[in-house]
């Protein structure tokens, strides 16, 4: 069955409720669809919540809430084991991490071993409590967010988790017009109104399995390895892009043509794509940063010097050598 035909209504809706902000949904939608989870780095007041529950709602997924605090445990995220003392036994009572979208809210203002918590759940799709192991309903995402600007009472995400998220994003301001067109429909309660869902977890399963299926030819996979094995060898990067990054990075770029209506990859996706997968992976050194390098400029640095394969229509479709 052909579900791509349900994209354009996903993204009409959700661009309806999150105003001027049509690339940042697009890529959201890529990553829910190429399995992966999203980093929001933004200030507060965007927009960010909004834009989770939406997404739950419009594609009828359930939803789960994770507040982070300094005092916040394991435990709060993955559930506990009870015991019942008139049966002598133990039964878990599940945490919020037991949804499909989850949003993990403020995520560095929690301890480190808190937000370790996740990392089974985000690359296995499990949580062990007690040593059971409860696997998570399908699909499941995580969109956790953070304050790049206020770093008081907050713990940096190390390295090895930033790595877990698929995309890094960032909402921003709207422009004056979206803003003034959210104060009119603000005014006449328009926001008031529930969503009602478009699509279920069949289809969106249905499309992820579809994403997959996306036609990549070697060239362009060979171009991807280049991207990402070049972002190890800069002066300007102390530390580069990971395996995981490659993989990652092939996914989206799949994901990228799925929601162009094609069904295989140009190295235009790659383009698109790169900097959402690669930017909080990379590491820019001190002397860089002192020259006001950042993990972007890099970036485009590289994809401007990678050559990029030329394939004639024939070749990216498959149909010939």
């Amino acid at each position: 069955m052909d579900y791509q035909k349900y994209v354009d209504k996903v993204m009409e809706r959700l661009n309806q409720r999150i105003l001027g902000k049509e690339q940042q949904i697009r890529l959201l939608i890529i990553a829910l669809l190429s399995k992966g989870h999203v980093l929001l780095e933004d200030v507060p007041g965007v927009g960010k919540t909004t834009l989770a529950v939406a997404l739950a709602k419009t594609m009828d997924l359930s939803f789960g809430r994770i507040q982070f605090t300094p005092d916040t445990l394991p435990s709060d995220i993955t559930g506990v084991s009870i015991y019942h003392m008139d049966s002598g036994e133990f039964s878990y009572r599940s945490g919020p991490i037991m949804n499909q979208i989850i949003l993990a809210d403020e995520i560095n203002r929690t301890s480190p071993k808190t937000q370790a918590s996740l990392l089974e759940a985000m690359a296995e799709g499990q949580v062990s409590v007690d040593g059971t192991i409860y696997p998570l309903p399908t699909p499941f995402m995580v969109i956790a967010t953070q304050n790049p600007i206020d770093f008081l009472g907050t713990y940096q995400l190390p390295e090895a988790q930033l790595d877990r998220f698929f995309m890094r994003l960032s909402l921003g301001y709207p422009d004056r017009e979206h803003e003034r067109i959210m104060a009119k429909d603000y005014l006449d309660a328009k926001y008031q109104t529930d969503l009602e869902p478009l699509i279920n977890q069949e289809i969106i399963q249905g499309m992820q399995q579809e994403v997959e299926r996306q036609f990549i030819h070697p060239d362009i996979v060979d171009y991807i390895v280049s991207i990402v094995e070049e972002t190890r060898k800069q002066d300007t990067i102390s530390l580069g892009a990971s395996p995981r990054a490659t993989l990652f990075l092939l996914r989206a770029a799949q994901g990228c043509a799925y929601l162009s209506g094609r069904n295989y990859v140009l190295p235009d996706d790659v383009k698109e794509i790169a900097a959402p997968v690669l930017c909080h992976r990379i590491m820019v050194s001190v002397e860089a940063r002192v020259k006001k390098l950042t993990a972007d400029k890099v970036l485009k640095e590289i994809l401007l010097h990678i050559p990029v394969p030329v394939l004639s229509k024939e070749a990216l479709c498959g149909k010939t050598d």
